[in-house]
């Protein structure tokens, strides 16, 4: 089914001054959850075009540091204090000592709503969607606190299913989220998990 790429939550965003209709979903299930708390330190894997970062940073407050990657640059820039934003790959060593450094830490939240480029060829997108997952799996352990929360967003497939049950052994608990402002047609839910065992 296709989707109205200028929907209700695209003309939102704009009329709201986020940068994209995804940054209802991060504050449906933050308004839900209430995984983001003032103070906090926050990284975004895979954070263009930067409405998870503008989320993160309201709900984290100026007391709190919100660091982002994406393989694609922030044009613009976004102009919050306590936001930085890199180009670069999740899987660069040089680039978790620069989020770290930002933010004085390792962070308590742990945010990816990064997909696959898909292609439509189920055995190509099955392999990059693992691939992904693989990464954000990688990376946790050097960039996440011990007790934090991780939240990441999974397709229909396998390999997510997989990803699923071996987080149930990484944290001390996990849901499974399909929030409203999801595009209709699409198969993508959110795998929120707690209390990071390290």
């Amino acid at each position: 089914m296709a989707y109205d790429r200028k929907d209700h939550y695209h003309q939102r965003a704009k009329r709201e001054g986020y940068r994209s209709r995804a940054a209802y979903k991060l504050l449906e299930i933050q308004q839900a959850q209430k995984l983001l708390r003032r103070g906090q330190r926050v990284i975004d894997l895979g954070c263009w075009p930067g409405g998870w970062l503008q989320v993160a940073a309201e709900a984290v407050g100026p007391k709190g540091r919100v660091a982002g990657v994406d393989l694609a640059a922030m044009d613009p820039p976004l102009e919050n204090a306590n936001v930085f934003a890199i180009v670069g790959d999740i899987a660069e060593p040089t680039v978790h000592a620069r989020l770290l450094e930002f933010l004085g830490g390792p962070a308590d939240v742990l945010l990816s709503d990064a997909a696959p480029k898909l292609t439509g060829i189920r055995v190509t997108d099955r392999a990059r969607e693992e691939a992904l997952l693989e990464a954000i799996e990688w990376v946790t352990p050097k960039l996440l606190a011990k007790g934090g929360t991780r939240l990441v967003k999974l397709l229909d497939c396998p390999e997510a299913a997989a990803f699923q049950q071996r987080t149930r052994k990484q944290f001390a608990s996990t849901k499974v989220i399909k929030p409203k402002a999801s595009r209709k047609g699409t198969t993508e839910r959110y795998l929120l998990a707690r209390d990071y065992r390290g």
